[in-house]
C-alpha cells in the first residue's frame, strides 16, 4: 500500500519506500489538474471565491508529497531518491508552467482582477489577487504560444540544473576525508573534536582521526589545528568542490543556469533576472540593491582593512607568518580573539550542551510568545536522530508540530535550515496548523561527552528556530501567503532578529550551565561574549557583501552569454571585496547552493537588508525589556503570524511605529559610534 496516495496528516515517514513516490507525484498531478479544471471549466461568472480562493486552495495533496520528498532529499538522501528527484523535477516544471501558461485560467484571473475595486475585499484577500494576477502575468501568461514553449523548456532544464548542481556539492562533500594517523598532526584540536574525528575512523575500521568538510568537523579544524599544511589542505578541498576536473564539475552548469534565468527574464520583459525577482522585494530593483550594498561596503571596507592588518601583525608576530592566506583566517582570529579577551569557543563549549540550548530557545519562546513545547515519541520520523515536539498555547490549544533534526550524516546536505512538512491556512473555518521542521549539523554526542556547541553554533540554533516561529505562529487564511511565504528581503528578520538573545545576560542565565557541573556562565564569559560580539565585525561585513556583490554580477549581467570562465569572473566580482591573496583551485560560485540551488538568486543581499531591520526592532525589545510579553505578542501579532498578507513595510512599521534606520546596525556592529 502506497502511504502517500490518500491524504495524510503527519507524515507517514517509515510508511514510505522509494518506489512510492512517483505514483504518488503522478497522482497528485492529475488531481490538482482536475481542480484546475473545475476552475477553467465554471461556467459562473468568475468571482473572488470560485476563481482566486479555489486557485490557492487547490493542490494541497501535491505540495504535501512534495515537502515530504524534497525535505527528505535535503536531509537523508541517496542515489535513487536523487534519481527519482532527477524524474520528478520536470513533471512538476511542466505542470506548473500547465497553470501560469493556462489562458482560460488567467482570463478569469483577469476578470476578477480588473473588478477588485467593486469586490469589497478585505487586505489579505487583496494581496492573495495582487498576487495572483502578478505571478500569471511576470510568468508568461500574456506570452505568445511559441514563446510560452520557449519558457517551458527553459524552466524544465533549469530544474533539472539546479538539482544536478547540489548532487554534485553533496558527492564532493562526501567524496573528501582527510585519515591522519600521527599524534604531531592533531596539535592544537581541541578534545572534544578529536574524539568525535576518532569515532568518526573507527566506524570506517581505521585507525587514527578522519576529518571531513561537513562543518562540526571542518570548522574546528580550521580553528584549531596547528598544522599550516593540513589547514591548507582542508581549505583547498572545501573551496574546490564542483571545480575540480571530474564528473561533479559545476562550471558548466553555473554558466548555463546564469544564461537561462537571462533569457528567461528578457522573453518576459526584463533587461536581467536581477529585474525580474526584485520586482517582488522589498528593496525594489537591482540599483537599489547595488547601492545598499555599496553603501555598507563604504563604512565596512576601512574597519575591514584594519582588523586585517591587525590580524597580518599578530600572525606574523606569533609564528613569523609572511603572508596571511585564506588557511589562516580562522586559526589566527580565534587566537587573537583569545588573546584580546581570553575566550575561546572551547572555554565556552562546556556551558552550551544542545540539549540546554533547546531548552533555552523553548523558554524564550515562552516568554515571549506563551509557547510551550512538549517532546513526544509517537509521531513518525525519516531518521533516529529527530526529535518531535507539540506546540501548544497559554490554553493549551495545539499550534504546530516541530521536528528537530541536529546532528550531520552521509545523506544530509551541510549548513542548517527551516523547513515545513505542512503549511497553515483556515479552511471552512477550520485553522489547519502547520508542521515545521529545523535542521542543523552540530557534532554528535561521543561516548563520553554529549553535544557541545560552539557560540557561533548556539546563534545558527536560534536563527533557525527564528524561522520556525514564523513558521509556528502562522495564521493566516490563504496557504501562500502563510509563514514564511514573504519578501525574500523580509524573510530573515523572524531568525536574525531572535540571535540578538543570545548576547543578554537575562537570556543565557536560562541555559548557559556546565554541562559537568551544572554551574551558570560566569559573568565574566557574558561580559566577554558581548565584549567581543563586534570582533572582526568590519571583515565579516566585507565577507557577507562580497557574497551579495557576487549574486548581483551573475544575475544583473546584461550579457552572461559573453561569461566563458567562472573563476575569472568571480574574481572580478571580488576585486573590491578582498582580504587574502587568491587560491588558484578554488572558486566560490560552484558550491553556491544559495544562489544556483536554494532560492536566494539576486535575493542574497536580503541576509545584510534583515540585519538593518531586526536591529531597528531589537531596540524595541531593549527598550521595554528582553522578556516584555506585551511587545513579543505585538511581534508576533504585527510580523510572525501575518506572513504575506500585507506589504512587509506596512506590517514592519504597525510593529515599530517607524520604517527601519540603518543606524542601530551600524552601532551594533561597531562600524560607526
Amino acid at each position: 500500500m502506497n502511504a502517500l496516495l490518500s491524504p495524510f496528516n503527519l507524515a507517514p515517514f517509515s510508511s514510505i519506500k522509494n518506489e512510492h513516490f512517483l505514483p504518488a507525484f503522478t497522482n497528485a498531478i492529475a488531481l490538482a489538474k482536475k481542480e484546475i479544471e473545475t476552475i477553467t471549466t465554471n461556467n459562473d461568472a468568475p468571482t473572488f471565491e470560485n476563481t482566486i480562493e479555489a486557485l490557492d486552495y487547490s493542490g494541497e495533496q501535491l505540495d504535501r508529497v512534495s515537502s515530504v520528498f524534497f525535505n527528505l532529499n535535503a536531509a537523508e538522501t541517496n542515489d535513487e531518491i536523487q534519481k527519482i528527484a532527477q524524474e520528478v523535477s520536470p513533471l512538476l516544471s511542466e505542470f506548473s508552467n500547465d497553470i501560469a501558461l493556462n489562458k482560460v485560467l488567467f482570463d478569469k484571473i483577469s476578470t476578477v482582477y480588473h473588478n477588485r475595486k467593486n469586490l469589497m475585499l478585505n487586505a489579505e484577500q487583496q494581496t492573495l489577487l495582487e498576487k495572483k494576477y502578478k505571478s500569471f502575468s511576470r510568468n508568461g501568461a500574456n506570452l505568445p504560444e511559441d514563446k510560452k514553449e520557449q519558457l517551458r523548456a527553459i524552466d524544465k532544464e533549469l530544474a533539472s540544473l539546479k538539482l544536478t548542481f547540489g548532487e554534485n556539492v553533496l558527492a564532493e562533500t562526501n567524496a573528501f576525508e582527510l585519515h591522519l594517523t600521527k599524534k604531531e598532526d592533531v596539535t592544537g584540536i581541541p578534545e572534544g573534536t578529536l574524539e568525535a574525528a576518532a569515532q568518526l575512523a573507527a566506524q570506517k575500521g581505521k585507525e587514527g582521526w578522519i576529518f571531513t568538510l561537513d562543518y562540526p568537523s571542518y570548522i574546528p579544524f580550521m580553528k584549531y589545528a596547528d598544522s599550516r599544511e593540513l589547514r591548507k589542505k582542508m581549505a583547498i578541498a572545501f573551496g574546490a568542490k564542483g571545480f575540480q576536473d571530474n564528473k561533479f564539475n559545476n562550471e558548466k552548469i553555473v554558466l548555463k543556469i546564469v544564461q537561462l534565468r537571462h533569457e528567461r527574464a528578457k522573453l518576459l520583459g526584463y533587461s536581467t533576472h536581477a529585474h525580474f525577482i526584485l520586482e517582488e522585494r522589498m528593496s525594489g530593483s537591482p540599483e537599489k540593491v547595488t547601492t545598499f550594498l555599496n553603501d555598507l561596503l563604504e563604512k565596512a571596507k576601512p574597519v575591514a582593512l584594519k582588523e586585517f592588518k591587525e590580524l597580518e601583525e599578530f600572525a606574523q608576530e606569533l609564528d613569523s607568518i609572511e603572508y596571511l592566506e585564506k588557511w589562516d583566517s580562522a586559526y589566527y582570529s580565534e587566537k587573537l580573539k583569545n588573546k584580546l579577551f581570553n575566550l575561546d569557543d572551547e572555554k565556552l563549549k562546556p556551558y552550551f550542551k544542545l540539549e540546554n540550548v533547546i531548552t533555552g530557545v523553548f523558554t524564550v519562546a515562552k516568554k515571549l510568545y506563551g509557547l510551550s513545547f512538549q517532546q513526544v515519541s509517537n509521531i513518525d520520523t525519516y531518521h533516529p536522530d529527530v526529535k518531535t515536539y507539540e506546540v501548544s498555547d497559554e490554553n493549551n490549544k495545539l499550534i504546530a508540530v516541530f521536528y528537530a533534526d541536529f546532528h550531520p550524516r552521509k545523506g544530509k546536505r551541510n549548513g542548517a535550515w527551516m523547513t515545513s512538512f505542512k503549511g497553515q491556512k483556515i479552511k471552512a473555518g477550520v485553522n489547519d496548523r502547520p508542521h515545521i521542521s529545523n535542521v542543523c549539523n552540530f557534532t554528535k554526542p561521543t561516548e563520553t561527552k554529549p553535544s557541545l556547541l560552539t557560540f557561533n553554533e548556539v546563534t545558527t540554533l536560534f536563527h533557525e528556530f527564528g524561522h520556525g516561529l514564523h513558521g509556528m505562529l502562522a495564521n493566516t487564511t490563504y496557504p501562500s501567503l502563510s509563514g514564511t511565504s514573504v519578501y525574500w528581503d523580509f524573510v530573515e528578520l523572524p531568525s536574525q532578529i531572535l540571535e540578538n538573545w543570545c548576547f543578554e545576560k537575562e537570556c543565557l542565565d536560562l541555559f548557559a550551565k556546565h554541562y559537568e557541573t551544572g554551574e551558570s556562565i560566569p559573568m565574566e564569559f557574558i561580559e566577554k561574549i558581548k565584549a567581543s560580539a563586534n570582533f572582526q565585525e568590519g571583515m565579516a561585513t566585507l565577507r557577507q557583501l562580497s557574497f551579495g556583490l557576487l549574486d548581483m554580477a551573475w544575475h544583473g549581467s546584461q550579457s552572461p552569454e559573453t561569461i566563458k570562465n567562472v573563476k575569472e569572473f568571480e574574481q572580478a566580482a571580488f576585486a573590491n571585496t578582498k582580504l587574502y591573496p587568491d587560491v588558484a583551485q578554488n572558486c566560490m560560485s560552484t558550491a553556491f547552493s544559495h544562489i544556483f540551488q536554494g532560492g536566494y538568486s539576486s535575493g542574497y543581499y536580503s541576509y545584510k537588508w534583515a540585519e538593518v531591520l531586526d536591529a531597528d526592532a531589537f531596540e524595541m525589545f531593549k527598550e521595554h525589556g528582553i522578556f516584555n510579553r506585551e511587545i513579543g505578542q505585538s511581534f508576533a501579532d504585527h510580523i510572525l503570524s501575518k506572513g504575506g498578507t500585507e506589504h512587509p513595510m506596512t506590517l514592519y512599521k504597525r510593529f515599530r511605529g517607524a520604517e527601519p534606520k540603518p543606524e542601530a546596525l551600524l552601532k551594533r556592529a561597531g562600524l560607526i559610534s
